[in-house]
């Protein structure tokens, strides 16, 4: 079943890049008593992903804070080194990179993709979300192919 506007959001175990590596973090340490707008990717490092999604919560960090958010996550089921690395080579510095290296969290919250035809295997749907205190408060889940509903402008005009 797919989450949705008002659920709480599962707590699951992810991975960040630390200074000495991979680091466990837990989705109740990033929602908890914070606002949060969270937004995946189907994988670092491609196209729409790399030339659309990630540069627009790039350019619109400041923005998107100023509305009272403290933390804006992106996310992909890609581990935690390649997340590293691609929110260095965006300039991701305002952006938690979240690996969801299983897919755990994305089958948690339903929004698991099948991307085997494209040799990618399971991976996120594209969406975002807005989270405040762990609960839903707005979810954009992108139809096939795209970026709109999850774009950082329509989700900076819904906060």
């Amino acid at each position: 079943m797919t989450i949705s506007t008002g659920d709480t959001l599962p707590n699951v175990t992810l991975k960040i890049m630390g200074e000495k590596g991979p680091v466990a973090i837990t989705t109740d340490e990033i929602f908890k008593g914070k606002k949060v707008v969270l937004f995946a990717v189907p994988g670092a490092f491609t196209p729409g992903c790399s030339l659309t999604h990630l540069p627009g919560y790039v350019v619109l960090a400041d923005q998107i804070k100023a509305k009272g958010v403290d933390t804006i996550v992106c996310m992909a089921v890609n581990d935690a080194f390649v997340m590293d690395a691609w929110g260095k080579a965006q300039n991701a510095d305002e952006i938690q990179m979240l690996a969801d290296g299983n897919g755990e969290f994305a089958r948690a919250l339903g929004l698991e993709l099948d991307a085997s035809g494209y040799g990618m295997g399971q991976r996120s749907q594209r969406f975002a979300l807005v989270a405040e205190d762990g609960v839903v408060s707005h979810l954009a889940v992108e139809p096939a192919g795209g970026v709109d509903v999850s774009a950082a402008e329509k989700i900076l005009a819904v906060l």
